[in-house]
C-alpha cells in the first residue's frame, strides 16, 4: 500500500486534545525550510524545549517533534519566519483547535503588545496564513483568491465551507444524507458524511454492514448500526481513550492512525502511548524515495492541467464578484426607489426603541399590521435584535437594513459594499493575467522541450567538444536528478552586482552607506561611475580590474557600458514609480566628487559630478534572475542580456503589481518546477536569495 503523507480530519480530532497540553509554552524563534515546513521552537516550564512542526507540502502534518527529529536551523530567515518572529517571540501559546471537522488547525498566541493566530491548513496546495487580532491577514505561504475564498495579505481570513463533524451529527441529518445518496454506503459515508474512505470502510466493518451495500437496499437497521458506530468513536476521540498506531509493511511505515483499525488487521504494527508521539515517530521515519527507475521527464500536462484548473477557479470568483457587486447595487438602488415605505419603516423601529419595546414586540407589530393590509408593515420580512437590523422586500429585492440609520446610509453601505466587492475582483483579474503567463510560459517549455526530443544531433554522446566550458546548452541541467553545488563567498556579493556579457563586474549600493562606500573604497581609476539620471538610484561601478589586481590599462566595451546603464535605471526610482523606461549616465571617477559648490549642500550618498556626461536613453526596465550552475552555484540578476547567458534558467521582470517578495516567491517557484532536482533549487536559490536580486518597488513576471 503507498504510505500515508496527509493526516486525515479524524487525525486532527484526536490531536487536538493533546496540543492543549503544550498551552503557556513560550516563543523563542520560527524557522521556515523551504516553502512548506514551519518550525515553532518553543519553551514550556514544565517540559522544556517543545518543537512544533507544520508542513503543508507533498507531506502535510502537525504535531510537536522529538528535538532528536528537527532538521538543523536554516540560514537567513526568509520574510515569513520574519513576520512570524518579529510578532510571536516571547508570546504565549494560548490556545490549538481543529477548525470544525476540517484539516485546518488554529494556534491562538498572546501577547501584551498584540495577539496572533496562526491558521494551518492541511487540506489542497496546503498553507499557513498569519492573523492579526482581527483576523485580518498579515503573511501566508500561499495567496488564494478563488470563488469561495480569499487568503491574501490585507484581507479577512475566510475559512473554508463549513463541514458535517460525523462525530457530532443527529441521527436524522446522518439518515437524511444516507437516503438521498445514490450510491453505495461506503460511498455515501466517505462523501456526505465527511469520513473518507479508510474511516468509512472502518465504520461499516465495524457495523457489520456490508460496505457496498447499495442505499436502495439500506434502512435504518444499518444505519443505526453505523451510527452507534460513530457515536462510540467520536466519545473515545472526545475523551482521549486512544490507542495510536504505526503501521508497516516491509519494514517501512506506511500509516499511522489514533487507534487499532480492524481494516488493518494482519498488518504488523507499533502502538504508542499518545498519538502525538506516534504521528512524530511515523513522520520522522516515511520515506517517500522510489526504487524504481525514475521517469525524468518533465510532467508538462500535469503543470498545464494545474494552471487551466486555476484559472477555471478564478474565471468563476470573477463571475461571482460580477454578480455579488449588482446584486449589492440593485439593493441600494431599490431603497431609493423606495425611499418613503424603507423611511416609514425605518422610523417605526426608531420610535419604537425610544419607547423602550423590544424587537420581539416590534415584530409583532408589523405582522399585525400586515394583516390589517398597512404597506410598509407588508413589506417586512422579519426583524433581528441581535444585528439590529429589518428585512424588507421592496419590489422582488429582499434587503437587510441597519435599523439603527436612515435610508442614505443604508444605501451608501450597500453603494460600499458594491465596490468592495468590485475592488476584490480586480484583484482577481490581476491574479489570473499572471497565472495566464504561467500557463503560457509551461506551454513554450513544453514545445522546447517536444522540439529537443525530436532532434537527434541533439543527443549528447558522451563526449566533450572544443568550447563545451562556454556553451551552457551542452548539459541539460533542468532534467539532472543530481547537481553538485559549488559555492564560494565573493567580496561583492553584500552589494548589487552582475556580469556584463563581456566579463566585467559591475556593482552597485543597495543604500546610501553602501553608496558612500563604493566611491570611497572600490572606485579606481580605470573604473567608470553610472547612474541613471532618475533621482534615488544605485551608484554603479563598472570593475575594469579586480580590487586585489594591479590597475591596467582596459577599454570597457560599449555592451557592457550600455547594460550597466540599463542595471542602473532598473534599480533606480523609475522601477518604484512603475514606469518602463529611464535615462542614465557615465563618467570617469575624476568626474565624480563629494565637494559641493558654494552654498549647496549634498545628502549623504549623493554626488556632485562635474564636465560632460555620456548619456543613455530609455533604457527599458527590465531585469532577469536565475540559476547558474556552473563554473559556480548561485543565484544572478541584472539586465537580461548578461544574466541569460551565464544561467540554466531564468524568469524576466518588469515594473508591475507584486510586491518584492512576493514576486521572489514566485520566482523561486517557477525556477523549482523546472529543476528536476528541486533540493538544488532550495539550497542555491531560496526566496530570500533572489529577492536580494529584484528590484525595489512591485515587479510582474513576464512569461520565458
Amino acid at each position: 500500500m503507498d504510505p500515508k503523507t496527509e493526516m486525515t480530519s479524524v487525525d486532527l480530532a484526536a490531536l487536538a486534545g493533546e496540543l492543549s497540553r503544550y498551552e503557556g509554552a513560550k516563543v523563542d524563534k520560527v524557522y521556515l525550510y523551504g516553502d512548506d515546513l514551519v518550525r515553532f521552537k518553543l519553551r514550556d516550564y514544565d517540559r522544556g524545549r517543545v518543537e512544533l512542526l507544520v508542513e503543508t507540502g507533498d507531506v502535510k502534518r502537525c504535531h510537536v517533534a522529538d528535538p532528536a527529529h528537527v532538521p538543523d536551523a536554516p540560514g537567513r530567515p526568509p520574510e515569513f519566519a520574519k513576520t512570524l518572529r518579529s510578532r510571536l517571540a516571547g508570546g504565549e501559546l494560548a490556545n490549538t483547535a481543529q477548525y470544525e471537522f476540517d484539516r485546518i488547525v488554529t494556534f491562538d498566541f498572546e501577547r501584551p503588545d498584540a495577539n496572533t493566530s496562526v491558521v494551518a491548513e492541511l487540506f489542497g496546495e496546503g498553507n499557513v496564513a498569519v492573523l492579526d487580532e482581527t483576523g485580518e491577514v498579515q503573511r501566508s505561504l500561499e495567496t488564494v483568491r478563488l470563488k469561495s475564498r480569499t487568503v491574501a495579505p490585507g484581507s479577512q481570513y475566510e475559512y473554508p465551507q463549513s463541514r458535517i463533524d460525523p462525530f457530532d451529527v443527529r441521527y436524522e441529518v446522518l439518515e437524511a444524507r444516507m437516503e438521498e445518496s445514490d450510491t453505495d454506503v461506503v460511498r455515501t459515508l466517505a462523501t456526505q458524511l465527511n469520513m473518507g474512505g479508510l474511516y468509512a470502510e472502518e465504520f461499516c466493518t465495524r457495523a457489520g454492514v456490508e460496505k457496498t451495500l447499495d442505499i436502495a437496499d439500506a434502512g435504518e437497521e444499518q444505519y443505526r448500526a453505523i451510527y452507534d458506530v460513530i457515536q462510540r468513536m467520536g466519545d473515545r476521540l472526545r475523551s482521549g481513550d486512544l490507542g495510536p498506531r504505526v503501521y508497516l509493511e516491509d519494514d517501512a511505515v506506511v500509516d499511522v492512525t489514533p487507534f487499532p483499525l480492524e481494516e488493518r488487521d494482519g498488518m504488523e504494527t507499533e502502538a504508542y502511548d499518545d498519538f502525538n508521539a506516534a504521528l512524530d515517530e511515523y513522520f520522522y521515519r516515511l520515506d517517500l524515495t522510489e526504487d524504481e527507475a525514475i521517469d525524468d521527464s518533465p510532467d508538462f500536462e500535469a503543470e498545464i492541467a494545474k494552471k487551466q484548473r486555476i484559472i477555471d477557479q478564478q474565471e468563476g470568483a470573477i463571475d461571482d464578484f460580477d454578480e455579488r457587486a449588482a446584486a449589492e447595487r440593485e439593493k441600494a438602488e431599490a431603497v431609493y426607489a423606495h425611499y418613503d415605505l424603507v423611511a416609514d419603516v425605518l422610523s417605526t423601529i426608531q420610535s419604537a426603541r425610544e419607547e423602550g419595546r423590544g424587537w420581539e414586540e416590534i415584530d409583532e407589530t408589523f405582522l399585525e399590521g400586515a394583516d390589517r393590509g398597512i404597506p410598509e408593515a407588508e413589506a417586512v420580512r422579519g426583524v433581528d435584535g441581535s444585528e439590529g437590523t429589518v428585512d424588507v422586500d421592496l419590489d422582488g429585492t429582499v434587503v437587510t437594513l441597519d435599523a439603527g440609520t436612515g435610508p442614505e446610509k443604508n444605501a451608501d453601505r450597500l453603494y460600499t459594499e458594491a465596490k468592495r466587492i468590485e475592488e476584490k475582483k480586480e484583484g482577481a483579474l490581476a491574479a489570473i493575467e499572471n497565472t495566464r503567463e504561467e500557463l503560457a510560459a509551461v506551454r513554450e517549455r513544453k514545445a522546447e522541450w517536444e522540439a529537443a526530443d525530436d532532434d537527434p544531433d541533439a543527443e549528447d554522446d558522451g563526449e566533450e567538444d572544443e568550447g563545451d566550458a562556454d556553451d551552457r546548452a551542452d548539459v541539460d541541467w533542468l532534467s539532472r536528478q543530481s547537481i553538485p553545488v559549488r559555492q564560494q563567498d565573493n567580496w561583492y556579493d553584500r552589494f548589487r552586482w552582475f556580469e556584463t556579457s563581456d566579463g566585467f563586474l559591475v556593482i552597485g549600493g543597495r543604500n546610501a552607506d553602501q553608496n558612500e562606500e563604493l566611491v570611497k573604497n572600490y572606485m579606481e581609476g580605470r573604473d567608470l561611475f553610472c547612474h541613471a539620471q532618475a533621482h534615488g538610484g544605485p551608484v554603479t561601478l563598472i570593475k575594469a580590474t579586480d580590487p586585489s589586481e594591479a590597475a591596467r590599462d582596459v577599454t570597457i566595451p560599449e555592451q557592457s557600458r550600455t547594460e550597466a546603464a540599463q542595471f542602473a535605471v532598473s534599480y533606480s526610482s523609475v522601477w518604484k514609480d512603475g514606469r518602463g523606461a529611464g535615462d542614465a549616465y557615465i563618467v570617469t571617477p575624476d568626474q565624480v566628487s563629494k565637494t559641493p559648490e558654494s552654498g549647496e549642500y549634498i545628502e549623504k550618498g549623493g554626488f556632485v559630478i562635474r564636465g560632460d556626461r555620456d548619456y543613455y536613453r530609455d533604457m527599458r526596465a527590465e531585469v532577469a534572475v536565475g540559476v547558474q550552475v556552473e563554473p559556480e552555484t548561485r543565484v544572478i540578476g541584472g539586465p537580461p542580456s548578461a544574466v541569460e547567458p551565464r544561467a540554466a534558467t531564468t524568469v524576466r521582470l518588469t515594473p508591475g503589481r507584486f510586491a518584492q517578495n512576493d514576486a521572489a516567491m514566485k520566482c523561486y517557484r517557477r525556477l523549482k518546477e523546472r529543476f528536476a532536482d528541486e533540493g538544488f533549487v532550495r539550497k542555491v536559490a531560496s526566496a530570500d536569495l533572489i529577492q536580494e536580486f529584484l528590484p525595489p518597488g512591485e515587479s510582474d513576471l513576464l512569461g520565458e
